[in-house]
């Protein structure tokens, strides 16, 4: 296991690099998305409609964070439970997502999505939101205002940590 310093602006170039337990601390743009934005994301890519940011080397966050208190970026942002994005990561990874973030294992087409689009899904400690909370500079809501918590944001991270779980080359920590 190795541990790097990366960030989202050049996801491209560092992705195929790591394996199934490398640390990583990752800066940069990440947006937030859980089941009920997916499913709206999902469908605006099948009507041929106006995505809410541009998914080509994206990371996604499943993540909805709490209210942000006085003078702080963001409230508690834990991981959510990842499997319940499984039914839409496939699509939204042919459409150039790169990363995925959240806890537990995914479904076996997820896996194969991963290694056929050169992605990655990336682990983060669950039940530590106010911990992870620390290392999210800034938060912004940029779609589905209507979801509340489960809006789609736009998020700076400055070295978050993560475990990288399923890497693009099929390596598998829940496998191990």
């Amino acid at each position: 296991m190795k541990e790097y310093y990366f960030n989202t602006s050049d996801i491209s170039s560092w992705v195929k690099t790591v394996k199934a337990g490398d640390r990583i601390f990752l800066s940069g743009t990440v947006f937030t998305a859980r089941d009920a934005a997916h499913k709206r994301i999902v469908e605006a890519l099948k009507n041929n409609a106006d995505l809410p940011f541009d998914l080509n080397n994206a990371a996604i966050y499943y993540a909805g964070p709490t209210p942000t208190p006085d003078g702080l970026s963001i409230g508690s942002c834990g991981p959510t439970t990842s499997s319940r994005m499984d039914p839409y990561a496939p699509l939204l990874m042919e459409n150039g997502l790169k990363c995925m973030i959240g806890k537990g294992e995914r479904n076996k087409s997820v896996c194969d999505a991963i290694i056929n689009n050169g992605s990655i899904y990336l682990c983060a400690i669950g039940g530590a939101g106010a911990l992870a909370a620390k290392s999210i500079v800034s938060c912004e809501v940029i779609a589905y205002d209507d979801l509340g918590c489960e809006s789609v944001k736009k998020l700076d991270f400055k070295d978050f940590p993560l475990i990288v779980a399923i890497d693009s080359d099929g390596g598998n920590l829940f496998d191990k």
